[in-house]
This record gives structure tokens, C-alpha cells and sequence, in this order.
């Protein structure tokens, strides 16, 4: 199998998905990192038909989204399996995956551009280890329309964020729940691991949430997962947002 290229944005946690599927499956690949927003041009150009990453080129074809990576790579190499063989059990992981993409991956992603807007110094922490073509520094220094296009396109909003962390203690209740049950981690972590995994550690990269989240099952899972998470972001939170998560620490 030719060597595949995995076109991602440093610290996006779908881009980290695609990363340990390509892992899990053995897959060697070329790492090409991308800056938010023109990321969209670049993604298009290559002949990709929509503008998001994480977006593969393997064996001639070309598949966006972590959800589509997962499974085109179940195809081109089915061992180890991503999914369980029995039908059942397959549809809970579906289930938990479809959520960790479609509801869970938001909120992370709103968060950290909402942050981002008001302090955008730890932009370099995300970076660590990305070859951007320009140095981490200048990016940063020169992120600010960046930083706010991302935030508009993403409805990183004071109301929608406060929404998000309101919700969190039932979300991580929701993924600890899934691990009681076995959906998620088990001995070898499935597709629905792999995709719910990242976005806790993203997360986790926020000193105002990590304590709230470390001991949980979940935290657990998140740091089994991706034991290397770049980034971190110092106290931004208003506490009066955080009530129910304070409970938790």
C-alpha cells in the first residue's frame, strides 16, 4: 500500500482521529498541516469535493471526515477491526461514534475558538510540533482574522459556549455510561473510542475543565486514547458558568 496523506489542522481533534485510525490500521501516511481558514482553499484544491478536514488521499482516493475514514479504511484493511463483528454490538458503537461526531464535536471546537477570541496566546501550544510553512509564532502574531472568521463560522458565541459547558456533566455522564456498558473501552478501542476520545482531551486542554474531568471514566478513556494531546489553555472560563462542573472537581 502506497504511503497515504492526511491533510489536518494542528490540534483539531478530528484531524487526531484520522491520525490514530491511520495508526490502529498500521497505515503509514505523511502528516500535511494546514492553518485554519485557508485550510478550506488548500482542502479544494487538492481535489477533495468539500473544504474540511481531516481529508485522506489513499490508494487513489480521496475521503473526508473521520466517520468516512473510519470506514474506508475498515475496507482497504480490515484487521484490526475498527467496529465489533456482532451486529448488535456494532450498532451501539455506530451510535456512540455518530454522537461523538455530530453532537460531541462541536462544542470543543466552539470553545476553543471562543477562547481563542479573547486570549490568543496558546495558539502556539496547539501548534507544537505542526510544520506550517511559517514560524508558530508569526501565525500567532498574525492570527487575529483567522481566529475570528473561525469563531463566526463556528457560532462560538458567550450564549451558545455557556449552552455547551451547561451540558457537559450530562455528555461525560453519557460516556460513562457507554463505558459501563462495554460500547466503549474495551480491551481493544473501536471506531466510537476513537472518535469520542479527542474531543474530551481537547477539553482537557482547558485548566478550567481538567480537574472536572481526569478522574472521570471518561477522562480516563480520553488519556488511554491519545496519550499526547498538544495544547493548553489558562483559566478563561467565568466561573459563574461552571457551577455544575465545579461539583464535579
Amino acid at each position: 500500500m502506497a504511503e497515504a496523506k492526511l491533510y489536518v489542522i494542528p490540534g483539531s481533534h478530528p484531524s487526531t482521529t484520522a491520525k490514530l485510525i491511520l495508526e490502529r490500521k498500521g497505515i503509514p501516511y505523511k502528516r500535511v498541516d494546514l492553518i485554519p481558514v485557508v485550510s478550506k482553499g488548500v482542502v479544494r484544491a487538492q481535489g477533495f469535493p468539500g473544504v474540511t478536514v481531516p481529508a485522506l488521499k489513499i490508494e487513489g482516493d480521496k475521503v473526508q471526515g473521520s466517520r468516512e475514514i473510519a470506514r474506508a479504511l475498515d475496507r482497504l484493511r480490515p484487521e484490526p477491526p475498527l467496529f465489533p463483528a456482532d451486529a448488535g454490538e456494532r450498532v451501539k458503537v455506530e451510535e456512540a461514534e455518530r454522537w461523538g461526531d455530530e453532537v460531541l464535536q462541536a462544542k470543543p471546537r466552539r470553545l476553543t475558538w471562543w477562547a481563542l477570541k479573547r486570549n490568543r496566546a496558546p495558539m502556539a501550544t496547539y501548534s507544537e510540533g505542526a510544520k506550517l510553512g511559517v514560524p508558530v509564532g508569526l501565525a500567532v502574531k498574525t492570527g487575529g482574522p483567522i481566529v475570528a472568521l473561525s469563531a463566526r463560522f463556528n457560532g462560538a458565541t458567550d450564549e451558545r459556549v455557556r449552552s455547551d459547558l451547561a451540558a457537559l456533566p450530562a455528555d461525560l455522564d453519557k460516556i460513562d455510561a457507554w463505558i459501563e456498558e462495554g460500547v466503549l473501552g474495551g480491551a481493544l478501542l473501536n471506531a466510537a473510542d476513537l472518535q469520542i476520545a479527542p474531543s474530551i482531551r481537547l477539553l482537557m486542554s482547558f485548566e478550567d475543565l481538567r480537574p472536572a474531568i481526569e478522574k472521570r471514566p471518561a477522562g480516563e478513556l480520553a488519556v488511554r486514547a491519545v496519550p499526547d494531546f498538544p495544547g493548553r489553555t489558562p483559566p478563561v472560563i467565568p466561573p459563574q458558568w461552571l457551577p455544575g462542573l465545579a461539583k464535579e472537581a
